[in-house]
């Protein structure tokens, strides 16, 4: 395994993350899935993966409060306390999302912040997040009471740093200004949709946080798996299910397909696994810190772990991307 910095923090994170979206608990029969998903994992199955990751030497696992309504918090938390020193691991998680049918029971309004943290940390068993991330722009709540509510966290002990995803690249900008200005904390990574099918966000965001020494740490490396296997293979029941990643693809499907066949077939010649060589690709690109990798399969893990000793040339780079096309703004919503 190897360890980089996030972004110009001192804090040491592998070059792997996993992430615990898939962990937690499927809906059960009547039940609202709201944050649910069917292809999630209950906690005596999600076990294996979790241990394999620190066997691979990964001490970097992300989680947020929606994932399962809370479950994967909990898995994560209990797993850890019961395996891991507390200090040897870096906890992400994130806030935003739809908690309780109720006025304040999402968004980034100081009292859902102050509420949803205190939440999260009681299902992950712990006294402080290593990473505490907006999970997307808040439309209806001012930037300025998030950035204050969330320096107050940091100050008070509850976290350790904070970090944003999906947003425009003029609102990532605001609020690293406001901060500025106000001497609040400033956000230290970015979670963002980045992956060969995807790289929207080579044109703004990703050099915006290279110059600003943001931790890139993208989400969807392997576009939902259709990185990970060839294109007309066998479904999973994550691509049955998945009405949202299935929906952020549909327009730009055969300009896909394109760039799927000559990551199988650089894959064939190279003699390795398709995700192994996805997220190479993705590595070597600077600015990058630490894919989110999802696991449900011994091999997934094992393949990502991989990508760490893949070595393209420019040649093999720019055949892969040369078959990509413009696409529209996909997972800010």
């Amino acid at each position: 395994m190897e360890y980089v910095n996030l972004g110009r923090t001192g804090l040491k994170v592998s070059r792997i993350c996993l992430g615990c979206m898939t962990y937690g608990r499927p809906p059960a029969p009547g039940e609202p899935k709201a944050g649910r998903h069917a292809w999630a994992l209950n906690e005596e199955q999600s076990q294996p993966f979790l241990r394999q990751a620190l066997d691979l030497g990964i001490n970097f696992f992300d989680t947020a409060n929606v994932y399962s309504s809370g479950a994967s918090e909990e898995v994560l938390g209990r797993f850890l306390k019961g395996a891991v020193r507390r200090e040897s691991v870096v906890v992400a998680t994130k806030v935003h999302g739809v908690m309780r049918d109720e006025p304040n029971g999402r968004g980034l309004s100081r009292k859902a912040i102050f509420h949803e943290l205190d939440a999260s940390l009681r299902r992950l068993e712990t006294d402080f997040v290593d990473l505490y991330q907006i999970h997307r722009w808040d439309y209806e709540t001012p930037i300025e009471e998030t950035l204050e509510a969330l320096h107050d966290v940091v100050k008070a002990g509850k976290v350790r740093y904070i970090g944003a995803s999906s947003m425009h690249s003029w609102q990532f900008a605001k609020a690293q200004y406001l901060a500025d200005r106000h001497g609040w904390t400033r956000f230290v990574s970015m979670q963002n949709h980045y992956n060969l099918l995807y790289r929207e966000e080579e044109r703004e965001m990703i050099p915006l946080c290279r110059e600003e020494g943001i931790g890139v740490i993208p989400w969807s490396p392997l576009a939902r798996g259709r990185l990970a296997r060839p294109w007309q293979s066998e479904t999973t029941k994550r691509s049955e299910t998945d009405n949202f990643g299935n929906t952020m693809y549909a327009r730009t499907e055969e300009a896909d397909h394109r760039v799927v066949d000559r990551l199988e077939a650089l894959a064939k010649k190279k003699g390795v696994a398709q995700a192994s060589l996805a997220l190479g690709w993705m590595l070597a690109k600077p600015g990058i810190t630490a894919p989110i990798v999802g696991a449900t399969k011994q091999n997934h893990l094992e393949d990502a772990v991989a990508a760490l000793s893949v070595r393209l040339t420019a040649e093999e780079a720019a055949s892969l991307e040369e078959a990509y096309i413009p696409h529209p703004v996909l997972g800010f919503s």
